[in-house]
């Protein structure tokens, strides 16, 4: 089963041109929304990004690009640092 938030409003842009095959996205997704398919990242549903960023901080090459906290897991996160109870929409 995989996890979405709600779908096609996610941020989330990915540049496939721009690409050159490193895979750090796809190590660093926590809900593998890239995959490597040969020599290039693939992207397999942009509604799977929960927008925490970390593909955009890892690649080299400025391929992805997503507005990190304003997502389901920055509303996730707060509320855990805010000792609130844990809720996406907070």
């Amino acid at each position: 089963m995989s996890l979405q938030y709600l779908k096609n409003v996610v941020t989330l842009e990915y540049d496939p041109g721009k690409c050159t095959g490193c895979g750090m996205c796809a190590i660093v997704c926590p809900h593998a929304a890239f995959v490597m398919e040969g020599k290039k990242a693939r992207l397999t549903d942009k509604n799977l990004c929960m927008e925490c960023g970390a593909c955009m901080r890892n690649c080299p090459f400025g391929a992805i690009a997503v507005r990190p906290g304003v997502g389901c897991a920055y509303a996730l996160l707060m509320s855990q640092l805010r000792g609130k109870e844990i809720a996406c929409g907070d």
